[in-house]
């Protein structure tokens, strides 16, 4: 592999790695993908359909300032002379500089992904970037119509539906003589990850511009990218809460328990358990293994009427409708009260504590099994009217949605009742 550093300074490093291609493909690095030894952004793409290709990559988090792309540029030219069709590539940071140095490195198309037009607060309002912005370094950073050209043929992909992004590209819709637009609905900032693919890319890079076509081979793209229903999911699931259901029915996942973080998660299982009944093929879809104790008894409600349940997926104390509880038994299991004492759950006909510690992680401990370090049993309290469950000198509250903290006071949402064992 013919590949070495042609130009480097404090800011940026350029990297050419030789190939057969008449086109010459500028390759910019973005926040994650900085400046390691000589790698590439999208190397494994570029290099597989042999392009010639200078990856320019970030060593700081600077947005590529002018001074340095100034300076490679000058000592750069004898290199890229001889190609006459120059592309430029990137996402974020990358899709910016891409953009802004159109001109400057004469390119013929620009491929950004989720570019920002600027990082100054001054341009746009931006909590993610606006911390980088350095006056010294950044001067003048906005993408200016002296930066691009009618000539040049730029390709923006974002999500319309992410305010952040969407204020960039609006930003950039009104410098840029021209500009393809293709949506990337409900992925966020990470289409990057979602449309990681050396065919799309080569397509990108190359293929005359259809939006017909392009849009079809990012649905082929999609399809197969499990990032990519994280992302739906993620993004879905507040305001279509059918869309869970639906996915786990059409697409044949098989995640693994690191793919969502702890918080989605426990959302994803809260819908589930609350709109459908919950498979083991649906867990294992979603990365999800756990043991299926069950438990058919009586147990305390919340002031809301909703039973107050041990989930054993998400190892948490919430409260979910009736309905709810009888199609997921196997996983909901009721907390019931039998006077003062601890709260205790039976699972495979094994008693089992319920503790905490205090960073209110829950765990379960069989009834003759020592605690261990820094775990506490929670502890029920019967009075004449009501049941609290408590922890050191906290009380078990609920909300309306189920979802339960532990708080110092006693409303009435830290208040349960019994409801009579069936029989």
């Amino acid at each position: 592999m013919d590949k070495h550093i042609i130009f480097e300074d404090e800011q940026i490093r350029a990297i050419f790695l030789k190939g057969s291609s008449d086109e010459l493909i500028f390759s910019f690095g973005d926040l994650i993908t900085r400046a390691k030894g000589l790698s590439i952004n999208a190397e494994k793409s570029l290099e597989k359909h042999d392009f010639n290709v200078i990856g320019i990559m970030p060593k700081q988090k600077s947005w590529f300032p002018e001074s340095s792309m100034q300076q490679m540029f000058a000592e750069i030219q004898e290199l890229i002379a001889p190609f006459k069709t120059r592309i430029g590539y990137g996402g974020s940071m990358g899709g910016y500089a891409a953009i802004k140095y159109s001109n400057l490195l004469d390119l013929k198309r620009v491929v950004a992904l989720v570019p920002q037009y600027s990082i100054n607060p001054e341009d746009v309002e931006d909590p993610r970037y606006n911390m980088f912005f350095h006056e010294e370094l950044n001067a003048n950073m906005q993408v200016r119509p002296q930066d691009v050209s009618a000539e040049r043929e730029y390709i923006v992909v974002y999500d319309p539906y992410c305010p952040e992004d969407r204020a960039h590209y609006l930003k950039l819709e009104q410098v840029l003589p021209q500009i393809q637009t293709l949506k990337l609905p409900f992925t966020g900032h990470d289409a990057i990850a979602v449309l990681a693919s050396s065919e799309l890319l080569h397509d990108f890079l190359l293929h005359e511009f259809d939006e017909s076509y392009f849009y079809k081979k990012i649905r082929q793209v999609k399809k197969n990218s499990k990032f990519y229903y994280r992302k739906v999911i993620e993004n879905l699931l507040p305001r279509h809460r059918n869309a869970l259901g639906s996915i786990l029915i059409n697409n044949d996942l098989q995640l693994d328990n690191q793919f969502f973080d702890a918080k989605l998660k426990q959302n994803l299982l809260r819908e589930l358990l609350s709109n459908k009944q919950v498979s083991q093929q649906d867990l294992l879809k979603l990365g999800i293994q756990v043991n299926l104790p069950q438990e058919n008894r009586s147990h305390l409600l919340d002031c809301f009427g909703h039973g107050l349940v041990f989930n054993v997926i998400s190892q948490k104390i919430e409260s979910y409708a009736a309905g709810a509880i009888a199609l997921n038994h196997k996983f909901l299991i009721p907390i019931f009260a039998k006077g003062s004492g601890l709260v205790q759950i039976n699972l495979n006909d094994e008693r089992y504590l319920v503790a905490m510690n205090d960073r209110q992680v829950m765990k379960l401990f069989k009834e003759q099994e020592p605690l261990t370090a820094g775990m506490h049993p929670i502890v029920i309290k019967k009075y004449s009217d009501f049941y609290l469950l408590s922890y050191k000198q906290l009380n078990l509250s609920n909300n309306e949605f189920g979802s339960h903290d532990f708080i110092e006071d006693t409303p009435e949402t830290a208040q349960f009742v019994t409801q009579p064992e069936l029989p």
